[in-house]
């Protein structure tokens, strides 16, 4: 028994056996530092290998894996690995192993950043790309894989890259000879959830190709081992997602071909049979590889999670067609992975923070098997220091109005405290993600202090179906904005927010959508976090599982340039009268530094009160305890400057300049335990933590 895993540091793959001191390399050292990466991993029918998408990076490529131009191993075909009883990892050892899901995370990311990052984080921002799946033909007749294809399509930074599938030996072998791992499949742009069936006669995989992203269209595709491969369902305008055989000639999945991710049947021909056909998600959106939503059990049965952007587990019998909810106190589930009797997740609630629970479908038991150690955990209240007590925020979904009447999907914070209340308004990254209800102190941050906070999965977020996740489709700075401005007025019709207290804030993504609504005359000021203000620099500039990204949010160029223009923030300088906070890391190869210094110095050209803040070292999703606790400080001591409140913590408001900056201004060190509070006073050890991981999670959202 034993795990395989990505290490972040070197991206290779390890086998670490129960009984070992350490783990053992399986793949080569690369030429290029983290230039072989793995990720989404299982274990191939006879148990001596471990199959997962491989990126190579430029001069990294693997050697001797291909065999000539477009070659490829069958399906079935020896490991080229004779092992031995005596060898690390004997057949037998190799069969009980088990694969950990390496998944990558959309860290550096736009998007969920919610979309990659080292293959071995647990969480879409930060110097990695997304290894992702897309299909390179989608007319469901076979094509022949493309050798040595590097991604097709504009990217400033995604340069000579190439993904395949392969199967590495877990004799470990391959670490000092490459040309034991096989290559099983190549010539996409992307590739996710390789697995063989059974019998070792079939693999299944996802895949698909720019300009597409993986919710936009995938293919899945089955490759027998005497034969020709072939796509069994997906296509340009379907997202096929995590095949799971069940036996060796049939495959359950999900596809959004109904509107909606729900769960289907495949045998290896024919066409695929919906199993609940329901108006509701049985998937999370595809920003990281190796996520699950389902599981198949030994008995047959199917654990699913389900819901809108929220998603509980759901035991279904594919004899008698019943879907039957499992009872929990935990509302938002994801991660799902199975031993084939139990399944393990992460799970959470409003007021529990997120957790490893172990599942038994037979009882319906849920044991919690790790947990965080932070404020209110397990209830509804907690500490930030001995004198600040705050309660855990209980969000209240709303569905109002928005543009022409459309609805748009809000969780709203209320503050403690009566009468309108300084509301904030929350555009989440992506912008093809969605903000949940799960534990959140940066809420409680806020709430605490007397302000609102509306969480907005606008027009464009997943969670709501094909059709709602569409709306953004060539509209993002349009139709996120105006569902924004939407929510802050049906707010302040109900008499829970003040008029001249409403401010909007977002990461990534989410800082375009934030700083596109000053534009109109509904906010007091922004916050932006790292977020967008050139759209055509983004363009030139991002990683390569988003450089197409932009054809489907805005338009193809360089036919749209004009449009692109019109979308950024930085040409609407103009328009923008109300005082903007700037928050950016030095180090942000996503967003880079110089749109936000570039937005500082038209907004100081204008008179406009701004304050640029930068974080030395700080990527794309700030990662120092220090500088997520100093960026939500400054955030508040803004609040408290432009509402001219301290929010009855003593705050001292942040300093605001009207004119151009003469130099980008840094982030200061953490003041020592005598310092007297710079900005917007200081946390316990408690609040700190807590104030921490929260924001480490909205800062992988977006």
């Amino acid at each position: 028994m034993g795990v395989v895993f990505a290490h972040a540091e070197d991206q290779r793959l390890y086998l670490w056996e129960r009984d070992a001191g350490e783990p053992v390399p399986l793949t080569p050292e690369p030429h290029t530092e983290a230039g072989l990466r793995y990720a989404d991993f299982s274990l191939s029918s006879d148990g001596r290998s471990v199959l997962c998408v491989r990126e190579e990076h430029g001069r990294a490529r693997a050697s001797g894996t291909d065999g000539g131009p477009g070659a490829q191993a069958p399906v079935g075909a020896p490991a080229g690995d004779e092992q031995t009883a005596g060898d690390h990892g004997t057949a037998v050892e190799a069969a009980d192993t088990v694969a950990a899901a390496g998944a990558v995370s959309p860290v550096d990311t736009v998007g969920p950043a919610d979309t990659v990052g080292p293959a071995d984080t647990v969480g879409p921002v930060g110097g990695t790309e997304p290894v992702a799946v897309e299909p390179a033909g989608t007319d469901g007749a076979a094509t022949a894989p493309v050798p040595d294809a590097p991604h097709r399509g504009r990217s400033g930074r995604g340069g000579d890259i190439r993904r395949s599938i392969v199967a590495v030996p877990l004799s470990g072998r391959g670490a000092q000879d490459p040309s034991v791992i096989r290559e099983l499949a190549s010539g996409a742009d992307f590739y996710a959830s390789p697995t063989e069936s059974p019998d070792g006669g079939h693999l299944a995989y996802v895949r698909w190709n720019h300009p597409r992203m993986p919710w936009d269209g995938t293919e899945l595709r089955v490759a027998p081992s005497q034969g020709t491969e072939y796509t069994l369902k997906g296509g340009v305008d379907e997202s096929v997602l995590s095949p799971l055989w069940v036996n060796d000639s049939t495959l359950y999945l999900a596809s959004d071909w109904p509107g909606w991710w729900n769960l289907y049947q495949a045998g290896l021909k024919g066409q695929a049979i919906a199993l609940y056909p329901a108006e509701e998600e049985f998937h999370a959106p595809p920003w990281r590889l190796g996520h699950r939503s389902f599981q198949v059990l030994s008995s047959g049965l199917v654990v699913a999670l389900h819901g809108l952007a929220d998603m509980t587990p759901s035991l279904y019998d594919p004899e008698t067609l019943d879907l039957t909810p499992i009872a929990t106190d935990l509302t938002s589930w994801s991660q799902l992975d199975s031993d084939g009797e139990s399944v393990v997740a992460i799970a959470a609630s409003p007021t529990t923070p997120p957790c490893l629970v172990r599942l038994d479908p037979a009882t319906g038991s849920i044991e919690v098997l790790r947990t965080s150690d932070l404020p209110g955990a397990g209830g509804d209240a907690g500490t930030a220091d001995d004198a600040a007590p705050f309660r855990i925020p209980v969000p209240q979904a709303q569905t109002l109005p928005g543009r022409y009447g459309a609805p748009v999907h809000v969780n709203v914070y209320p503050p403690e405290g009566s009468g309108p209340a300084p509301f904030v308004i929350h555009a989440h990254g992506g912008p093809v993600s969605h903000s949940t209800k799960e534990y959140d102190l940066v809420k409680a941050y806020f709430t605490s202090r007397g302000i609102g906070v509306a969480d907005v999965n606008y027009g464009g977020s997943t969670g709501y179906g094909r059709s709602y996740r569409k709306r953004i489709h060539k509209e993002w700075g349009v139709v996120d904005v105006e569902d924004a401005i939407g929510v802050a007025r049906s707010l302040v019709d109900q008499g829970l927010a003040d008029p001249d207290r409403l401010a909007v804030r977002g990461p990534s993504a989410g800082g375009l959508t934030a700083l596109m609504a000053l534009t109109a005359d509904t906010f007091a000021c922004g916050v932006s976090y790292y977020g967008v203000a050139d759209l055509l620099g983004l363009a030139e500039s991002t990683h390569d599982f988003e450089s197409r990204f932009l054809d489907s949010l805005v338009g193809t160029l360089p036919g749209f340039t004009e449009r692109y223009r019109e979308r950024s923030p930085i040409n609407r300088i103009d328009e923008i009268d109300v005082p903007v906070l700037l928050l950016q890391g030095t180090a942000d190869p996503v967003v880079t530094p110089d749109q936000a210094r570039t937005m500082a110095a038209a907004l100081g050209e204008r008179g406009v009160p701004h304050a640029l803040v930068e974080f030395e070292g700080e990527g794309h999703g700030f990662r120092s305890a220090e500088a997520r606790i100093r960026a939500l400080e400054t955030e508040l001591a803004f609040y408290a400057r432009v509402f001219d409140t301290d929010f009855g913590l003593g705050v001292r408001p942040l300093t605001l300049s009207t004119a151009p900056p003469e130099r980008p201004r840094a982030a200061e060190p953490e003041p020592g335990p005598d310092a007297a509070p710079t900005q917007a006073g200081s946390l316990s050890a408690n609040g700190s933590a807590g104030t921490e991981e929260a924001l480490e999670r909205e800062h992988q959202s977006g």
